[in-house]
């Protein structure tokens, strides 16, 4: 799962770069795209925070099945020994 979280969180970061260069760039400006600087540079904002957010998720995932797959591997040899 945690795997999943990083390819979402990489996902979210592109989108969030290519809205961030949509607004730097002259093509928000043009007459007849869609919204303006500011609604690009708010979608970045949100999809950047998203991507953070998600980033988060699969690094706490990935520590957690890392802790529970060594507390099953104590376990076991605390059985047998």
């Amino acid at each position: 799962m945690g795997r999943n979280l990083y390819i979402l969180a990489a996902t979210l970061f592109l989108f969030a770069l290519i809205s961030f260069v949509l607004s730097a760039t002259n093509l928000a400006h043009q007459p007849g795209s869609p919204g303006d600087v500011s609604l690009w540079r708010t979608a970045g904002l949100i999809l950047l925070l998203l991507s953070l957010a998600s980033a988060l998720g699969g690094i706490l995932t990935t520590l957690f099945e890392q802790a529970e797959r060594r507390n099953e591997e104590t376990r076991h040899e605390n059985d047998r020994g």
